[in-house]
Formats: structure tokens, C-alpha cells, sequence
């Protein structure tokens, strides 16, 4: 170790300068002539005799965690520190009792190699000994790295410790808002402190070490779709004690059962509310509230979450009802030629409002008598066609407001979206897209999954919102690399590329990086 004096004053000095200068004394312990200090000893003597870091260790422990890479700060707290930062000498420092008991003026690392586990600070202290004397000593403190499992990462390896848990369902026949949500948790990383994620029947369960994390998980979820949240806690032990609770939490978000390309049937007041909408309208479209559309003047209306969830309503049709229909004739209403409405509200500039006639595909060559309707894809079809609707003259459907409707209401035919050939759309399809879960294994979710997949290849503004991956055991068809042809395909600018980790002897016989499936508890 090393010494020095500091702020000595010299003793038995006398007025001249020259006699301050010059005056010595002899050491008392060894008697070599030395400068007059207050304690009259050598260097020497001062290190045999004093050691003004005798209370500091000089050898301390850290505890580290290999799965999260932080370091504890006692008594319980872990913070996450690279090596030799500002936040690990901080750590270290606190670790030694005894510097209250000296003035600290410098300190840093000694360089070490990485995996030895251990961390070498220099320090550089003051301290005061007997008769003022101020010692300067420098000396090194040697940390051993040892393991240790937070709790968090104890909670997570554990896979049944759970504080808090987030139940998120849909439950309806059409699921393809259950889908886009899952693709928003997934593009936002709203599931990152998650414990673990179980699929459950209309849903998903995330499991959560505290409520913070469970908290931001739901006001996620409120501020994506329309929902409403019902909240339940269930003791599990207490303390008589220390009058300690020990609650486990639990938060069920209700999806709204309502998604794209639904038929839905509004009351009288609401559709006052929304601009003198028609009594049967489609779901455009479902984000943080829900957009509607009239199929038969192309207006739309916005739904807020609390608005729907005041006066509740489900679907009457669901896409697993729609009928394919050929396009026989259709006529373009202009801008100008619309009839206008008292107290109508906005209206879709991106659709077209026609008059057309269809027939059923499956009497195509039979029935001579086409049906008329007006439809709001007057943008899309053409003479020839075919499309998708809902048969509503025929269909048998069990709803409150739907019976207070007159017959001149209901018209025969809701047309809902054009059709494209499956198969085509099947091959032609190289992207795939990431899941929280284990897919569907059933046909129901199964058709709900390609809706909603066709969804993503019509609509640009549904698709801006998901990752969308280039699916690479797949290969590109000459029609997407010219970009042609009448399937509304997504372009290779708008894929992402996976990470894909492959073993580079083949040994394991796969790639490793390529699982479109997150970790489930």
C-alpha cells in the first residue's frame, strides 16, 4: 500500500523563513532526520504502525443474475449495470462498511478479463490519525462474482407463480378483431413482461409478477379496441401479525363481439346518433372504435367504445354466411345523382355507390331473374363478377331490433366484398405473420384466420399496422414479381425479412430461428 502525508503542519518552526525551511527533527521511532510533522515519525514508521483501511475489506462478494444481467443492491434491489459503469461502481462501493469512516477522493477499475468473475476497484482515500495528520493511502478491493436467480427470473422459471393475470376474450362467431389485436401486441412488444401466455377457449391469459406490468397491458388493450374491463382479486394468505395481504389480481377486457365484414342491425336512436344511418349496416372497420358503413348510400359512421358498450348490440350475420353472387349488370350513381338525406353524415369517398343486379352462383343458368340491391362497391365490381353477400331475404336471423323492421327496410341482398379465387390467393401468397399462441385448430377459427389474411392483402390500412414477414420456404411467383394480375396482392417493399438462425452442419435439422410462435406457459 502506499502513503503519503497530507496537510502536515510542521512543528517548532520559528519566524524566519530561512528556519522554517531548513528546521528538522528527528523521528521518534527510528531517529532519521525528517521534516517536522505532527505525529514525528517517517513514512516508515507511519505505515508499520498505522493503516487507516484496517475496517474496509479488502475482498466482497457480488451476486449477479444470468438471465436478466443484473447485479443486487442490497438489501432487494436489482439494477441492471454493464461492466465498469457508473452503476457497478456504485454497487461495488456500497458493498464496503468502512469508507464512512475515511474521506473517499478517487476510485475505478482495474482491468479484468471478462469471464473470471471477478472485479478489481482501486481506491484512493484520506484519513485523519493522531495529532491532525491527514494520510493519503491507495489500495485495491477484489469483488467475487457469484450467481444468483432474482425473483422475477424465479417467478418466470417457475412458470406457476403468478400475482396477476389478464384475460383477454371475443365472444363471437367472427374473431378477426381477436386476430389484428394480436398482431398489435406483437408490433408494440405489449407482451415483453409477460410470465407466460395460455390460450384459452375465445382468447388468451397473460400471466404477470406484478400489477404495473398487468395494468400497461390493459390500458394497451382498452386504447386498441373496443372493450370494457371487469377487475377481481382472490386472497391467498395474511399475516395476523404484520396485518400483511397476499392477493392474487385479475382483469377480464371484453372485446366488442363485433368485426369486419359483420352485418349488424341498429336501433332507432343510435342511428339518429350516427346521422340517419339505415337500419342494416356493415362493419368497415374496427380499431380503437368502430366504423360502420350503409351499403346503401356508402355513409359511414364512427362508433366509440363507450358509446357501443352503453347500448350493446351483436351481429346478425357473420362471413361464414355469405353467399357467392355473380355480377349480372351494374349501373355508377355519380356524386351528383345521390339521393341526399335529411341529417346525413359523412360519406366514404373511398367506395362507390351503384345500382346492380346479381344472381346466385350456385343458379347461375337457372334463374332468369336477377336481384336488384344498391351496394357501396361500385369501385370494385364489374360485369361479370363475383361477390360476396348476405341473403338477408331468406335468412333466419333471431334479433330484437331486427324484428321492428318493416319489410321495405330489409333489402334482399347485403353485398360485403368482392371474391377472389382461394386457391389463387393460397399460392400467391409468400409472407406469413407471427402469433402469441399456438394456432387454430378448428375449421370455425381456421376460416375466420384466412378472412382475416384476405383482410391484410385488400386493405392497406389494416396491414400498416402488422409485421408482415417474407415467408422464405416459400417461393415468388412470376404475378407478384410483375405486380399484376386482379388478386390484390402485398408487395415485397412492405415484408419484412424473419431472423433466421441456422446450424451450419445441419444437426439439428432445422432452422432455429424461424418459429412463428412466442413462448407459452
Amino acid at each position: 500500500m502506499d502513503h503519503e502525508y497530507v496537510g502536515a503542519s510542521p512543528l517548532g518552526a520559528g519566524d524566519g523563513k530561512g528556519a522554517a525551511s531548513n528546521a528538522v527533527i528527528l523521528c521518534c521511532e527510528c531517529g532519521v532526520a525528517i521534516q517536522p510533522n505532527p505525529a514525528n515519525m517517517c513514512v516508515t514508521c507511519l505505515r508499520n504502525h498505522v493503516d487507516i483501511t484496517e475496517n474496509i475489506p479488502k475482498q466482497a462478494v457480488l451476486h449477479f443474475c444470468r438471465n436478466c444481467e443484473r447485479y443486487l443492491q442490497p438489501p432487494n434491489e436489482w439494477i441492471q449495470a454493464s461492466l465498469e459503469s457508473r452503476e457497478l461502481l456504485a454497487i461495488c462501493l456500497k458493498k464496503l462498511k468502512g469508507l464512512k469512516d475515511v474521506k473517499l477522493v478517487d476510485a475505478g477499475f482495474i482491468w479484468t478479463e471478462q469471464h473470471s468473475k471477478r472485479i478489481k476497484v482501486k481506491l484512493t482515500v484520506h484519513g485523519e490519525i493522531t495529532g491532525g495528520t491527514v494520510l493519503q493511502q491507495v489500495f485495491v478491493v477484489e469483488f467475487t462474482v457469484q450467481n444468483q436467480m432474482c425473483n422475477d427470473c424465479h417467478r418466470t422459471e417457475a412458470k406457476d407463480f403468478w400475482r396477476c393475470l389478464v384475460q383477454v376474450r371475443q365472444r363471437a362467431e367472427n374473431k378477426k378483431t381477436f386476430y389484428y389485436l394480436e398482431q398489435l401486441i406483437l408490433k408494440h412488444k405489449a407482451h415483453e413482461n409477460t410470465l407466460g401466455i395460455k390460450p384459452e377457449h375465445g382468447g388468451l391469459d397473460f400471466f404477470y409478477a406484478n400489477d404495473n406490468h398487468a395494468r400497461r397491458m390493459v390500458d394497451f388493450l382498452l386504447t386498441m379496441v373496443p372493450g370494457k374491463v371487469t377487475t377481481s382479486k382472490r386472497l391467498i394468505s395474511h399475516d395476523i401479525h404484520s396485518n400483511n395481504y397476499n392477493y392474487k389480481y385479475n382483469w377480464s377486457v371484453e372485446i366488442a363481439p363485433v368485426s369486419k365484414d359483420s352485418a349488424v342491425c341498429l336501433s332507432k336512436k343510435l342511428r339518429h346518433q350516427l346521422g340517419n344511418l339505415s337500419p342494416l349496416v356493415l362493419v368497415n372497420r374496427v380499431s380503437s372504435s368502430i366504423h360502420l358503413i350503409d351499403p346503401l348510400t356508402a355513409q359511414i359512421a364512427e362508433l366509440t367504445s363507450q358509446v357501443y358498450f352503453r347500448a350493446p348490440f351483436e351481429a346478425i350475420c357473420n362471413p361464414k354466411q355469405l353467399v357467392e353472387y355473380v355480377v349480372m349488370d351494374i349501373d355508377v350513381i355519380m356524386e351528383k345523382d345521390r339521393k341526399t338525406y335529411p341529417g346525413q353524415g359523412q360519406v366514404s369517398f373511398k367506395h362507390a355507390l351503384c345500382d346492380i343486379w346479381v344472381v346466385r352462383a350456385s343458379e347461375l343458368g337457372i334463374n332468369d331473374n336477377p336481384i336488384h340491391t344498391r351496394s357501396h362497391l361500385g369501385h370494385l365490381l364489374k360485369v361479370g363478377d363475383s361477390v360476396m353477400g348476405y341473403n338477408t331475404g331468406e335468412a333466419n336471423i333471431n334479433d330484437l331490433e331486427f324484428d321492428k323492421l318493416s319489410s321495405d327496410e330489409i333489402p334482399d341482398v347485403i353485398l360485403v366484398r368482392k371474391h377472389y379465387d382461394r386457391q389463387t390467393r393460397l399460392s400467391q401468397r409468400v409472407w406469413k405473420i407471427k402469433h402469441l399462441a399456438a394456432e387454430a385448430t378448428d375449421e370455425r377459427s381456421k376460416y375466420d384466420y384466412h378472412e382475416f389474411l384476405d383482410d391484410l392483402e385488400e386493405n392497406e390500412d389494416i396491414r400498416g399496422q402488422v409485421n408482415i414477414y417474407r415467408d422464405t420456404n416459400k417461393t415468388i411467383p412470376i404475378e407478384l414479381q410483375a405486380a399484376g394480375g386482379d388478386v390484390p396482392q402485398i408487395t415485397l417493399e412492405e415484408m419484412l425479412e424473419d431472423m433466421t438462425l441456422e446450424c451450419a452442419d445441419d444437426e439439428m435439422g432445422e432452422e432455429g430461428g424461424d418459429d412463428e410462435t412466442e413462448p407459452q406457459l
